[in-house]
């Protein structure tokens, strides 16, 4: 089935780059497909921004998704679970659903509560920049990134090719996870290095000399750069993801101890080899993500 009438909801980096990343797949399909694509967004200015972009922009949820067969949202997690509590009574007849939050557990279980006339599909694309906003989005943000896909109970083989045809499109790389199982992940590579960043930052911060940011180097900016990632966001995550997280910050502490017992006995051999550890672990890493 081909997905003509789709509905992004929230135009942030990400679904903002989503929709720059489709338009160009229309221009440069070999055969072009026919895209009618509406905007849903509650910021006045990126729904001027967005005018060239899409057929409809609107500041109204049930106007834009009217008539979609695809619905993609692409707000914060809570404000997704906020529009799949309205969808059943906005979209009586159903549609296909797909979200691009950055937990899962929560999303995933509201929609395996939609009625039998919705077809949905959890999503997350591991891609970002610690800017937010329609401002900071770009049509290759997802090229060669890993898409997560999280089936539900309302997963259909129409949505779940949907999805795939729209990872596709964006030349990302589809690769499919139990939510639970997706949740704890990303709390180990991204939202646990976001509050390590973060107190990073604080504890620097808090030496109040106003020396210490020129005497700073690529080190220390490269391990702090995801401390300035917008707050309001990172809230929403690390409160819906709080176990898993939680449970990261656990094992982060027990390194942390580790490591500290280790320079307060100057235990120089086993410093060493927890060094080497480390060393070889990022190494293995960088064969995947070189």
């Amino acid at each position: 089935m081909q997905v003509e009438r789709v509905c992004i909801v929230g135009l942030g980096l990400i679904g903002g780059s989503l929709a720059l990343a489709l338009r160009l797949a229309q221009r440069t399909a070999v055969p072009t497909f026919p895209l009618h694509l509406t905007i849903v967004d509650t910021n006045p200015e990126t729904r001027t921004a967005a005018e060239r972009l899409a057929d409809v922009v609107t500041d109204d949820f049930v106007a834009g998704v009217e008539g979609a067969q695809l619905v993609i949202l692409a707000t914060p997690v809570r404000t997704i679970l906020h529009y799949l509590a309205l969808l059943p009574a906005v979209r009586p007849s159903g549609c296909m659903l797909l979200d691009l939050g950055s937990s899962k557990a929560d999303i995933c279980r509201a929609m395996d509560d939609l009625p039998p006339a919705f077809c949905a599909i959890g999503g997350h694309p591991m891609a970002g920049k610690e800017v937010a906003g329609f401002g900071a989005a770009t049509p290759d943000l997802f090229q060669g990134q890993t898409f997560i896909l999280c089936q539900t109970q309302r997963t259909t083989p129409e949505i779940e090719a949907a999805a795939l045809d729209l990872i596709s499109q964006v030349r990302a790389q589809p690769l499919f996870l139990p939510p639970t199982v997706h949740d704890e992940m990303v709390a180990a590579v991204s939202h646990l290095p976001y509050l390590v960043a973060a107190t990073l930052m604080q504890a620097a911060a808090n030496m109040a000399d106003e020396r210490l940011w020129p005497v700073s180097s690529s080190g220390f900016r490269d391990t702090s750069r995801v401390s300035g990632t917008n707050p309001r966001m990172m809230l929403d995550i690390l409160l819906t993801n709080r176990t898993a997280v939680l449970t990261q910050i656990a094992a982060f502490q027990e390194q942390l101890t580790a490591v500290t017992h280790l320079l307060q006995t100057a235990d120089e051999p086993g410093l060493a080899h927890w060094l080497n550890e480390t060393q070889q672990a990022y190494q293995t890493y960088r064969r995947f993500k070189p």
